[in-house]
């Protein structure tokens, strides 16, 4: 999923399930920078402490993917949750929607909102989890599971002005790489899948995250095509599993609470409406904006998205840098997020995982 999904909608979908503004303002930003954080390094502060920054995300063309461990460590936990399912150890790290790890997951998170970290665990494990309705199918580590048959792609029916921008980021994606040769639909793909190293849905292109889009392809191992991929139907699924983890939170959290909520029987047709509107993602964004100032989802104060705060975030490592002391970091976003992507990963890999039977790392 893309920010539209990671922040605009989370942010609409914490309000709705009774959570109160600077709750949802900060686990939507949490849930964001999980993919806008490739920072790594550290800070060491005059009185000898110290703060590593590990990363929760590449851009999936970067070299760095190529790096084993950087695979297991970032993409198995924060983006392709293992759905295990299958016979070899590959096949059971293909992610699957809303499987047993998955829920287990959020009910773990959810038992530690006690944590100084609650918020920003709570916006990990929202987009970890709304990451399974896009991600399913495709694993965390480069293998031949995610490799695809470069032109066997039907992406049904589609606005003229959406099949000309899809068209259009391919044209900007080939020219930025220098990939020549083959037919535009096969070179695209063709192309991803080499840079990315088959990791992911790299070979699939940003297709699992648009919320419009009904698609199929053909995997290369097996030679056989998928079932369609309904993103609106998986999507909404998401939504109403992220629904009642924020529903979930704002009863064990009161503090975390504003005044009432709706059901989301209630917000289901709108959010139907916004997850089918073929547009870009600006246009997608405000879709969110509109309902969210329409009052379909909360009432009351501030009715409105507020900005994501990944910049300050960002700006908070300049800040750190010129600290003294280290106590001082404790009252930062940034480091509390740090902590929840920290106590999120080795759960995953060293608790939860293995209870599966998957040693990952």
């Amino acid at each position: 999923m893309k920010i539209d999904m990671h922040y605009y909608g989370i942010f609409a979908l914490a309000r709705a399930a009774g959570l109160n503004h600077e709750a949802a303002h900060i686990i939507a930003t949490a849930s964001q920078f999980v993919d806008d954080n490739g920072n790594k390094g550290h800070v060491i502060f005059d009185d000898g402490g110290r703060i590593d920054f590990e990363a929760t995300a590449h851009h999936t063309t970067n070299l760095k993917n190529t790096n084993e461990e950087d695979q297991r460590q970032i993409w198995v936990p924060f983006h392709f949750l293992p759905g295990n399912e299958g016979d070899t150890f590959l096949e059971c790290l293909v992610c699957r929607k809303d499987s047993e790890i998955a829920r287990e997951m959020v009910e773990h998170n959810l038992s530690n909102m006690h944590q100084p970290f609650a918020l920003e665990v709570a916006g990990i494990t929202a987009h970890v989890y709304a990451d399974t309705f896009s991600h399913y199918g495709f694993s965390g580590v480069s293998d031949s599971e995610n490799k695809i048959v470069n032109d066997s792609f039907d992406l049904g029916v589609l606005k003229p002005s959406i099949e000309k921008y899809l068209e259009e980021k391919a044209t900007q994606f080939l020219k930025r790489y220098g990939i020549e040769c083959a037919p535009l639909e096969y070179l695209i793909s063709y192309g991803a899948e080499k840079l990315s190293c088959a990791l992911g849905h790299g070979a699939a292109l940003a297709y699992p995250d648009r919320p419009y889009l009904v698609w199929s392809f053909v995997y290369e191992k097996t030679r056989q095509r998928c079932e369609d991929r309904n993103n609106p139907r998986t999507f909404l699924e998401g939504c109403a599993g992220l629904y009642k983890f924020f529903r979930n939170i704002a009863e064990a959290r009161p503090e975390f609470a504003g005044k009432g909520f709706k059901t989301f029987e209630e917000v289901k047709q709108p959010i139907t409406h916004i997850l089918i509107k073929q547009a870009k993602k600006n246009g997608r964004i405000n879709a969110w904006k509109t309902a969210v100032q329409e009052g379909v989802f909360f009432t009351g104060d501030s009715q409105r998205i507020p900005p994501y705060m990944g910049d300050r975030w960002h700006r908070e490592i300049d800040v750190l840098k010129k600290t003294k002391w280290s106590k001082k970091a404790l009252d930062m976003p940034l480091y509390r997020f740090l902590q929840a992507a920290a106590f999120h990963r080795t759960y995953v890999l060293r608790t939860l995982l293995p209870a599966h039977g998957l040693v990952v790392a």
